[in-house]
């Protein structure tokens, strides 16, 4: 029997351990936690990249559970950080995976060894320990290590990542910047102007944004639901659609976007808007400099504040892994399914890509395909180098060339391409039903 090491037990290592067990492999996990969840797992250490105190998730239950294991019913269409950490330690608890995780465990080091099996060095209340495994896993997230903006001069106000937001209470009656064009980025500015004296958001660009609920439905159901109408077409029908809702964004004091939906990361928002018709947020240009507590911003104009919240992104690294087996700090991420790097067949990276989407159903697609690849089941083709140089420039979706871009999917043609390593009829692509 192979034994193989999982690293993290966030949502994608859950799947990744289940399914891997359900195969007869030998499975140990190892989290740096003190339980599962990952992100999801709330948690004032500011060293912990969890989701902040109000965090609802962005996709609906619909197409954010697992083939396994359905979302209970009577969890509303976007779950709080709580109730999906509920929904993770109950996926763990059911498929019996808790006795597997070796809690309050850094991983330090993976090498390989010359028989290709893997050395895994461990460190636990300062003790090392070595493992060996015949196959490596890897789920350790891809937002945990910040991508810190640098700006010439200096900001002598509160100058912290999102990585460190955990509430907006701290922020009461203080003037508040926020760096960002992503999703947490606008979370982050709806919930401290909330209670701040104002909050502005710092864009360098225009951003398409989309209610959390359209005509009536959770956005993602409507998407998917029309999924049959040609892409191109699709889109247009969407921005369209936008308009009619939001009206155009300089009417409503946002900048345009100067690119097509879904060639940069939807903002999935209902409040952004509310707050911008209101006063309360304010939408600023990219930084240029800072100057005390004055930043000044690239249109000449500038403001005073007394903290920058950068909702910047992450970097992209495994710190444990030599850099000459795999080095995805920068530029493009090789792998064929998003999983299997070209030079090592017992090498996995499960969830790392994002989609326009929910990743856990996807990861939990690809480690379906990594247990059959490990139980003899499935093969990858012999050239993934070709397979992996076309994937990458054939992306789903096109989208702008930045370093938040280079692992994007669109969720339904990923999910539909892991399927077709699967069994046929293995399961449908339409929403998962609650308990």
């Amino acid at each position: 029997m192979k034994n193989v090491c999982v690293i993290g037990a966030g949502p994608s290592g859950l799947a990744a351990a289940k399914n891997l067990l359900d195969a007869g492999l030998g499975v140990t996990v190892i989290e740096r936690q003190s339980g599962v969840g990952g992100n999801w797992r709330f948690s004032e250490d500011v060293g912990h990249s969890s989701v902040f105190e109000t965090t609802h998730i962005i996709s609906s239950k619909f197409y954010s559970a697992f083939i396994d294991y359905p979302m209970p019913a009577h969890f509303p269409d976007y779950p709080s950080h709580a109730q999906l950490l509920e929904y993770f330690t109950g996926y763990a608890t059911h498929f019996g995976l808790l006795p597997l995780i070796q809690f309050g465990t850094l991983v330090q080091a993976c090498e390989p060894l010359p028989d290709e099996r893997w050395r895994v060095t461990t460190v636990k209340d300062g003790l090392e320990v070595m493992q060996e495994f015949d196959a490596l896993v890897v789920c350790n997230g891809h937002h945990w290590k910040p991508r810190v903006p640098a700006y010439p001069g200096e900001f002598t106000g509160e100058f912290l990542h999102s990585h460190s937001f955990k509430r907006a209470a701290p922020f009461a009656n203080q003037r508040v910047l926020v760096i960002g064009g992503g999703n947490s980025a606008c979370d982050i500015a709806v919930e401290t102007s909330r209670v701040s004296k104002q909050t502005d958001v710092s864009w360098r660009r225009g951003y398409w944004v989309v209610p959390k609920f359209v005509l009536g439905k959770p956005a993602d159901v409507l998407s998917n639901g029309v999924k049959w109408i040609p892409k191109a077409l699709r889109f247009f029908l969407f921005e369209k659609l936008m308009l009619i809702l939001n009206g155009r964004n300089r009417d409503i004091g946002l900048p345009e976007p100067d690119h097509h939906i879904g060639q940069t990361h939807i903002l999935l928002n209902s409040e952004l808007v509310y707050f911008v018709r209101h006063g309360k947020i304010r939408v600023k240009p990219d930084v240029a400099r800072l100057e005390g507590r004055t930043v000044h911003f690239t249109d000449g104009s500038h403001g005073e504040y007394d903290a920058i919240i950068a909702a910047t992104g992450y970097w992209i690294e495994h710190p444990f892994l030599d850099k000459k087996i795999v080095d995805f700090s920068s530029g493009s991420v090789p792998l064929y399914l998003r999983m299997l790097p070209a030079t090592r067949r017992n090498l996995y990276f499960i969830g790392l890509f994002q989609p326009l989407g929910c990743i856990w159903p996807g990861a939990e697609l690809q480690s379906k395909v990594a247990a059959r690849h490990l139980t003899g089941q499935w093969s990858p083709p012999e050239d993934l180098n070709a397979l992996i140089q076309h994937e990458l420039e054939h992306p789903d979706v096109p989208q702008i060339d930045t370093p938040r871009h280079t692992i994007t999917v669109d969720d339904a043609l990923f999910r539909a391409r892991l399927k077709t390593q699967l069994p046929a009829n293995f399961v449908s692509l339409e929403p998962v039903s609650a308990l």
